[in-house]
């Protein structure tokens, strides 16, 4: 059952009185709204027949937030509309025209944040298809039944390629069925190596190397709460756990190259938070401690504020 927010109908009024010499049709924001609102629903129940039942409080919690942000932008959009008349109803003669380009500016603000709520219809079409998602609630209890598979994984080759060593033969290897042992011969056969074993070293390194990458992302998302932000001069820089996003706000529009240098870093700008954000992790700190205009004003670097950095430091001064 679709959950609706409240639509501002006095404030859909005023816009359509201010712009159209056609009578508003009392209701008509609210049915719109929620027209939209019910395509969601069935998008995301959609989503929900194709993925397992783990990831569906996820696409509800998605589909609620959409509701809701929408309603909030378009009530938003019928306060902006209602502000200045357009100029076929108020006329040319001592038309408000900076008024205007004042609204002007306030209806593109506000059409970004509408096309970055858009973008949550996407994120609910790919829930449960992808990869773990660090917004996932669920991305540790993943991330480590993932790890438990590759550990699991290590110790079978390693146990599989320490009998055959000792025995030359795969025959009677606990574990291996025998189709199992029929690939491994088969893939021995044509390995150019001068004595191959059934799991070759570049197989090992590279599970191990998953390994110590699916650690470090639980180790990340475990101390997710351990980032902290940092004011920097004309800025802050806010850890936003719930969007689990490093947010950097600015007093002002920062110059051309702070948007390059802030693009090459991978920070993008999201017009519904009002911020230049990345997802939270050790890198996006490390991002953010490359630009010097982010470092606070005693010219700390920013990596260095946080509590994962300084117990790594002391961790090596043991």
């Amino acid at each position: 059952m679709p959950k609706y927010y409240e639509i501002n109908e006095a404030a859909a009024k005023r816009a359509k009185d201010m712009n159209s010499f056609s009578d508003y049709k009392p209701g008509s924001a609210t049915s719109a709204y929620r027209q939209m609102v019910d395509k969601a629903y069935a998008i995301a129940e959609r989503q929900k027949a194709r993925v397992d039942p783990m990831y569906h409080d996820k696409i509800d919690a998605l589909v609620d937030r959409y509701a809701k942000k929408l309603a909030a932008n378009l009530n938003e959009s019928h306060v902006i509309d209602g502000r200045v008349p357009s100029i076929l109803i108020a006329g040319g003669s001592n038309f408000p025209v900076r008024k205007k380009e004042k609204q002007n500016a306030a209806r593109d603000r506000n059409m970004g944040e509408y096309m970055e709520i858009e973008k949550l219809l996407d994120k609910i079409k790919s829930v449960g298809t992808g990869g773990i998602s660090a917004d996932d609630d669920l991305a540790v209890e993943k991330l480590e039944k993932k790890l438990a598979g590759l550990e699991e994984l290590q110790a079978t080759m390693k146990s599989v390629n320490a009998y055959y060593r000792k025995h030359k033969t795969l025959e009677g290897c606990p574990g291996l069925s025998f189709e199992d042992i029929g690939k491994l011969q088969s893939s021995m056969a044509s390995d150019w190596r001068k004595d191959p074993v059934p799991y070759p070293s570049f197989l090992l390194t590279n599970n191990n190397a998953n390994i110590r990458r699916v650690r470090q992302r639980i180790d990340d998302l475990k101390n997710r709460s351990e980032f902290v932000g940092w004011t920097f001069p004309g800025g802050e820089a806010k850890i936003n756990e719930a969007e689990n996003r490093l947010q950097l706000l600015f007093d002002e529009k920062p110059p051309e190259d702070q948007r390059r240098a802030l693009k090459s870093e991978g920070f993008k700008w999201a017009p519904s938070q009002g911020a230049w954000q990345r997802q939270l992790n050790q890198n996006a700190i490390r991002a953010a401690a490359r630009l010097d205009f982010l470092r606070p004003e005693d010219g700390q670097s920013p990596y260095q504020l946080q509590p994962f950095a300084r117990k790594a430091e002391k961790d090596m001064s043991r």
